[in-house]
């Protein structure tokens, strides 16, 4: 029996390239987001989505990836492989370090939106091509 994957929108939204808005407006074209992201009883009735009742959580809705993906995929979006998803993250972060008086955000504010999943994967890249920035290891997020 294989294990149900959960994930946050983010994070969803990022194996398939898109946005977290774009995730949320994907799956309210099915039924299982309001526009705010919240899940639908559709979503919860098909397993789609599995809310923490823990007292203290405000970000508690992890999404199963199985389920999402289909309904991605019948939506036209293809998921993008972890080999490219890594370098566009090591290509970024490094132009980032460069820097440029137009960007306002800084590599490690940047970082803090990269799956949890690639962080190891993205600092040994980055290492291997000589970069000084490194991802800070951080305790994975559970927010919609």
């Amino acid at each position: 029996m294989t294990q149900t994957r959960w994930l946050t929108l983010s994070n969803l939204g990022t194996r398939f390239g898109l946005s977290k808005l774009l995730c949320v407006l994907a799956l309210e074209r099915h039924g299982l987001s309001d526009r705010s992201g919240q899940p639908t009883q559709a979503a919860l009735k098909i397993g789609a989505v599995q809310q923490s009742k823990a007292p203290n959580q405000s970000c508690s809705n992890l999404w199963n990836v199985e389920v999402c993906t289909a309904v991605l995929c019948s939506s036209g979006y293809r998921p993008v492989s972890r080999i490219e998803h890594i370098s566009q993250w090591v290509s970024l972060l490094e132009a980032m370090e460069q820097g440029s008086s137009s960007l306002l955000t800084s590599p490690d504010q940047m970082a803090e939106d990269l799956p949890f999943d690639l962080v190891e994967e993205v600092n040994h890249q980055l290492s291997n091509r000589g970069s000084r920035f490194l991802v800070s290891p951080r305790q994975e997020k559970h927010c919609a």
